[in-house]
């Protein structure tokens, strides 16, 4: 058993987040002033947080100290613990000793990729891929005004549940009657709030689940409520994230596209036809072919396309094969995703391809793609029980990017979410390289909870956001 005794500071959080960069499910005793793990050699280090402001990591016959200026508390004890858990497991992280959700925020902070991998132990290509992603959002940033807010719609169903999620609320082949009721709710949570907004909407994005899950009638009603009760200008950029290809049809399209919307999300995920098939995704490789040239048919200008790498049935080649096929449509926006452990998700940890540089490698590949056909990352964010440390980016080319996505994964500006499971939040002190203090509220998880308490629920939010 692994055991990592506190001494000089109780950072217990950050301790186990670098416990568990190496061996899984870490645990907290803040009673006996240790970080410990049962699935792991047997190992006592001795975490110190000296007068001087360094953490020194000792085993029974080691000692690890960063040769540099201290960091700030929380990173100073992280980083020593990384230096000791690296060498004697024998393995270096992608991301050192970096655990957060924005690496983006300490690279801009740090300022070159250089010093980010310097001092937090980056290796030197996720450093850099930081460092250009940190630019790009501090450019797109200064395009979303801070008077601004932006508005996310929820729509918590899927026409059936992936094995490896477990985002969605509630599963409509199961709850097939709860759908339209929902989107009632929903209407009704927009009427209640839009006539008290007085800020414009910078962006709108319209997400799950799987909006387009709804009936062709359900879902222009939907569309024609958001557009006849929000005042949405000209200017302002709207996303709706279509997601399943097997949902998208041609009314759905041209509804959209007649209140102007130009931008769409079409996410298979994967273009190989027997892991769709064994994901429990009801759609082909060639449906999504299909959906992405409707849309464009319909004068949809902005397509994104969401991929996983490290699928439980595929090998890397799998992976390559399925982003040589997106890129070569020629899309604007695509977001490469690694596989992230939910969890109440069917999939087990154990089902992340078992090589860590199998899947790293095909990552990094594919980034080199990428970057060949013209694309340019401009958003990230981390997830703790990511496959093997490994990072979520997005892509795009010829200034397509979603100001949304990086408005609200930035954490840099406001966010007013309508429908259940959404998350609103305020942001103070919107400096663009600055840590911002955030303050959040959320809807009920729970679709059914969301239906019974709409109105309370709508109140919280105008309290929160002092709309009158």
């Amino acid at each position: 058993m692994l055991k990592v005794i506190l001494k000089g500071h109780d950072k217990y959080y950050g301790t186990a987040d670098v416990v568990r960069l190496f061996f899984p499910s870490p645990t907290e005793d803040r009673a006996g002033g240790t970080v410990w793990c049962k699935d792991a050699p047997d190992i006592v280090i001795e975490s110190e947080l000296l007068p001087s402001g360094e953490c020194v990591c000792r085993t029974k016959d080691k000692e690890y100290r960063f040769d540099g200026a201290p960091e700030e508390v929380g990173r100073e004890i992280k980083r020593s613990l990384y230096m000791a858990l690296s060498d004697i497991c024998g393995i270096a992280p992608p991301w050192g000793c970096l655990t957060g959700i924005r690496p983006t925020l300490v690279a801009a902070q740090t300022g070159s990729a250089e010093e980010l991998s310097r001092r937090y132990l980056v290796r030197p290509d996720k450093a850099k891929l930081a460092a250009e992603t940190a630019a790009a959002e501090i450019g797109l940033l200064e395009r979303i005004v801070p008077q601004d807010i932006n508005i996310y719609i929820g729509v918590p169903f899927c026409p059936s549940r992936c094995e490896y999620c477990s985002f969605v609320s509630s599963d409509i082949s199961h709850h097939m009657g709860r759908l339209g009721e929902y989107k009632e709710h929903l209407i009704r949570e927009i009427k209640t709030l839009s006539p008290k907004i007085t800020r414009r909407i910078a962006t709108l994005y319209i997400g799950g689940g799987t909006p387009t899950v709804f009936s062709d009638e359900d879902f222009a009603e939907l569309i024609d409520a958001v557009y006849g009760n929000l005042d949405i200008d000209p200017d302002c950029e709207v996303t709706v994230e279509a997601g399943r290809p097997d949902t998208i049809t041609d009314r759905k399209l041209s509804h959209m596209a007649s209140h102007g919307i130009k931008r769409i999300c079409i996410n298979p995920q994967t273009m190989n036809d027997v892991t769709l098939a064994k994901l429990n995704r009801r759609h082909t490789a060639a449906d999504t072919l299909r959906s992405i040239e409707a849309a464009r048919q319909n004068g949809f200008e902005v397509i994104n396309s969401d991929l996983i790498a490290g699928l439980k049935y595929e090998t890397p080649e799998d992976f390559i094969d399925t982003a040589e096929k997106i890129i070569a449509t020629g899309i604007s926006n695509i977001t490469v995703h690694t596989l992230y452990k939910k969890r109440r998700a069917a999939m087990s940890l154990a089902d992340v391809m078992a090589s860590a540089k199998e899947v790293d490698d095909a990552v990094t590949a594919v980034y080199g793609m990428l970057e060949k056909a013209g694309y340019r990352p401009y958003y990230m964010y981390k997830q703790k029980d990511t496959g093997h440390g490994l990072e979520n980016t997005g892509f795009e080319k010829g200034g397509t990017a979603c100001l949304y996505n990086v408005a609200m994964m930035t954490d840099a500006r406001d966010v007013l979410s309508f429908g259940a499971g959404g998350m609103s939040k305020r942001v103070f002190g919107q400096v663009d390289t600055a840590k911002y203090r955030v303050e959040r509220c959320s809807s009920s998880k729970d679709v059914l909870d969301y239906m019974m308490r709409t109105d309370e629920i709508a109140a919280k939010k105008a309290e929160f956001f002092e709309l009158s």
